[in-house]
Order: structure tokens, then sequence, then C-alpha cells
């Protein structure tokens, strides 16, 4: 990279956040909807939606540079980059997540890396050391947006988990189940399906007021108090779906240490999530480690997405064993760890 292409591209980053309002900006007003229609002068975008110059020749200024439109000839027309906001669902998930939940909170990034707490959550709620007991009561936008999020990654391999898992084991127990959707895909099988939902109690609330919940089990829980009580789990499997990832190393070997007291020989570990080095597109990894600094500044401080390794690593700390790696799960790349005690455990 020359010298001028390096001061491009840090212009671009120093830019990023307008760059970024700005086409949220254009989404609010229905400009890139209009020019996915219509290839049109700034005059016909004006009088169609019934907005200025200075707002449409602003924002079409911002969207030309960022290669979100074309201009040519005196009109103006939507780019696949522009029609990615509009029709990716990954994109727009991702950049309503951004804007809803985390972009007030960023500007409590240095502070929150200082400190091990979302310094940025004190946006919205003060007194709180998580986002996840509050998830239920989060501002509407922010809360639909943070489920979207969440939803769309995990939701997908949720099927194909359920045909791995129900190969071996008839009782499941989903620790962190959130909103209860993987127990929604068990009932779908069979609506007397054995499974156990356990979570926060602010979320097995939440859940309890579903009825396509009716037949769940539900134990309410916080994984990370020192009396944590799990019940006794024979025979059967627990999974945690991405749900390690929102807990710092020392934390989630704690977690698994505690489970591992609490499970036989004979049940099974599953961990289901989307390692930042186990992506078919550089996109995907790209988006996952941005991902930890959410965590950083909204969720809790300490957690991050992980490496695979990383993820073997303290599985091996807490005595588990793995026994099998399904990869390529879901539409996102998503890894499914099977794990049993390991020897030192077992003894």
């Amino acid at each position: 990279m020359s010298v001028v292409e390096a001061l491009s591209e840090a212009q671009a980053i120093t830019f990023a956040p307008l760059t970024f309002q700005a086409i949220g900006s254009m989404l609010d007003l229905g400009i890139l909807e209009f020019l996915a229609l219509n290839s049109a002068p700034k005059e016909e975008i004006m009088s169609k939606l019934n907005l200025n110059e200075y707002t449409v020749h602003t924002l079409l200024q911002i969207a030309e540079i960022a290669g979100i439109v074309n201009l040519d000839n005196e009109t103006y027309s939507i780019t696949p980059k522009g029609e990615a906001f509009l029709y990716d669902d990954m994109t727009i998930t991702n950049f309503n997540f951004v804007r809803d939940v985390c972009y007030l909170g960023a500007s409590e990034l240095t502070d929150s890396f200082k400190n091990s707490k979302p310094k940025g959550l004190q946006k919205f709620v003060r007194n709180s050391e998580t986002i996840y007991p509050l998830l239920p009561f989060l501002p509407e936008k922010m809360k639909k947006s943070w489920y979207e999020f969440d939803h769309l990654y995990s939701d997908n391999c949720f099927e194909q988990i359920f045909e791995i898992i129900t190969q071996k084991h008839s009782s499941i127990c989903d620790i962190g189940g959130n909103t209860g959707k993987f127990e929604m895909v068990c009932f779908k099988h069979n609506v007397d399906f054995d499974i156990t939902m356990f979570d926060l109690p602010e979320n097995i609330k939440e859940a309890k007021k579903n009825p396509k919940l009716i037949n769940c089990k539900f134990h309410s829980i916080n994984v990370l108090d020192d009396n944590a009580a799990y019940p006794s789990i024979n025979n059967g499997a627990v999974l945690m779906s991405q749900f390690l990832d929102c807990f710092s190393k020392e934390q989630i070997i704690k977690i698994l240490k505690d489970i591992n007291k609490a499970i036989d020989i004979q049940t099974h570990i599953y961990i289901l999530e989307p390692f930042v080095d186990n992506q078919k597109y550089n996109a995907a990894g790209y988006f996952l480690k941005h991902v930890s600094l959410y965590f950083t500044c909204m969720a809790n401080g300490k957690s991050k997405m992980y490496t695979k390794k990383e993820m073997l690593e303290v599985l091996e700390k807490a005595n588990f064993e793995l026994t099998n790696i399904y990869e390529g799960i879901g539409a996102f790349d998503y890894t499914l760890l099977e794990c049993k005690k390991g020897e030192m455990a077992s003894n």
C-alpha cells in the first residue's frame, strides 16, 4: 500500500462513524429504498420523497464516496453494496444491532477495557454488571435489534444440531436457552420431548409466557454464582448454544467445572459456537471479531468471540475430553463440539 492509499484508508476509518449514521439516515428517509426501484437525479428524489436539496445532496455525496450509490450523467443509482442494506438479512441485522445496541456505548470502550466492565451499558441503565438480566426490559427498539441479531445466527443451526444430539440422547439440558428457540424445535419434532431450559430468573420468567413452551421444564440459575445449584444430569445431553462466548475464559472454566460435577460419564456436552478462526468467508471473521467489542462495552466487559483453539484449551482445563467436532453447521459456519468427562473428572 502506498502512502497515499494508506492515508485514504485512514480517512475512511476516521469518518466511518459518520458514514454509518449517514446510511442510517438514508434508510430512515427512504432514499436507498427509492433508488433500489428507480435510478433518478437528485431533483426527482427531492420531489418524490419531499426532501430538501441540502438533505438529499449531502447524503448522496457520502453514499457515492462510500460506494453505496453511483452517479452517472447527473443520475443516481444504487450499487450492490447499497442493496445489501435493504435485502441482505445479515447486513440488515448487523446494521440494526450496531446502531440500536452498540453505537452509543462504543464511546465508553476505553473505560470498559480499563475497568473490565460494560461502561457503555450505563448509557441505557445504571447499576448492572451485565446486559443479560436486562434484556426483557430494554427499550423496545434496542431489544428488538438485540434479539434479531442473537436469533439470526444460531436459529438456523437448531434443526441440524437436534438431529445430531438426538441420535445419542433422548433428553437435553439447554443452558442459556434465552427465549426458548431451540426448545421449540424440539417440541416441533416431539411435543413430549424431555428438555430443560436453564437461564437467569428474569429470562425464565419471560420464556414461561410463551404457550409454545408449555411442555418445557425450567431451571433458574445464575451460572456465575459460587453457589449455583445444578440438578444431577444423568445419561443425557447438555447444550450450550452461543452461550460460553458471553463469559471470560476464567468464567467459562468455572461454569464448565460446575457442570462437570453435576453430570455422569454417560452425559455428553455440546457447545455450539461461531469460532472466529473457522469461517469460510472473510466478512464473517471480520464481523465476529467486531462483536467482541460489543461484549466489551455493552454486555459484560470481559468476554469475546473465541477461536476454536481457545475453547479447546478451556475445555481441557475444566477436565473435559473432546469426542467429536461437527463443522459447517447452519448457514454461518458454526462449530459443534461434543465432549464428555475427562478421566481426571471421572475418577
